[in-house]
């Protein structure tokens, strides 16, 4: 796992020791980042679910203004810090669960939210209404969320599924507001 553009280009990321973390792979993640652009200068980024950190930090290194990473297991957090660690930044790491984070950051205004959440979980309308009701979005902004190739977010009236990509066993889903 690496860093596939940027200013750290080409820096190894501490990988996942348990099957639990699913870390986007770096085919996926370097698709994901030529559609949403090479350079994220001056944009403010939420990484929920965000496990090893490593679509944040790549964030980060398109020259992102903020990042902010979310996850409830604490060794997905530990993992984010050490690798926050490797390109010495100092960004804000919450360790709750998606909806007491949302409500944590109420009125905090993001361009780019990754949700990449277990494919278990079958909550994306609940989410995505969390993050509607406490304006998180920017206007413009873009809600990447990932799932299995086979399911699509459940979105609710507010949000539109812009576009969305097959890799694999995985589906990215672009979802702006309506």
């Amino acid at each position: 796992m690496r860093i596939i553009g940027g200013s750290f280009k080409g820096r190894k990321l501490k990988e996942p020791s348990d099957m639990n973390i699913r870390p986007t792979s770096d085919k996926v993640k370097e698709a994901l980042f030529n559609i949403l652009g090479q350079r994220l200068d001056g944009l403010k980024v939420l990484d929920l679910f965000s496990g090893s950190g490593a679509l944040g930090i790549e964030a980060i290194s398109r020259g992102a203004a903020e990042v902010v990473f979310c996850d409830k297991d604490i060794k997905s957090v530990k993992l984010t810090k050490e690798n926050l660690a490797l390109i010495n930044s100092d960004s804000k790491v919450i360790n709750a669960d998606c909806f007491t984070a949302i409500n944590m950051l109420k009125g905090k205004i993001f361009d780019i939210i990754f949700c990449d959440p277990p494919y278990k979980e079958n909550f994306s309308e609940k989410l995505l209404g969390s993050i509607y009701e406490n304006k998180l979005l920017s206007d413009g902004g873009i809600i990447v969320y990932e799932t299995a190739s086979l399911n699509l977010p459940c979105v609710p009236l507010q949000y539109i599924i812009k576009d969305t990509r097959n890799y694999g066993k995985i589906k990215l889903s672009f979802i702006v507001q309506a």
